[in-house]
């Protein structure tokens, strides 16, 4: 098992890691009948995404032993209707400008096949940016 998920009433779960017990919750978003107090589901699998990438681009990083420094990335992501779903993720990654080209291209490359980004949906539109600002 990877994980227990919970339902604790009003529209609120408790996800809880099997292995490490670490645990969040999430709450509908106020647009779908709940309080929007926490992550949403899709919250949840918008920012995986954006997880997943800096995650593959960490791991290549200390393979070819670069500092990846602070990198954030900003995510927003669109609900689509009918059927209500993800419509569009955005991620905006902001990385080290002291990073070579060569390095540069690598880890792009790397980001765009997370394991997350392969997993979603081809219907949803995924809008990636790389900013070596940091």
């Amino acid at each position: 098992m990877t994980s227990k998920v919970t339902y604790t009433g009003n529209l609120r779960t408790i996800c809880e890691h099997e292995r490490s017990g670490d645990a969040f919750i999430t709450d509908a978003p106020v647009d779908n009948n709940g309080l929007g107090a926490a992550f949403s589901p899709t919250d949840t699998v918008a920012t995986g995404l954006a997880s997943c990438m800096i995650t593959m681009m960490g791991i290549k990083a200390r393979d070819l032993e670069i500092d990846l420094g602070d990198t954030t990335a900003e995510v927003t992501k669109h609900m689509a209707t009918d059927p209500r779903r993800i419509g569009k993720i955005e991620v905006e990654l902001k990385l080290p400008s002291t990073l070579s080209d060569k390095h540069r291209k690598i880890l792009e490359n790397t980001a765009r096949t997370c394991p997350v980004l392969y997993s979603l949906n081809p219907e949803i539109e995924k809008v990636i940016s790389f900013n070596w600002v940091l």
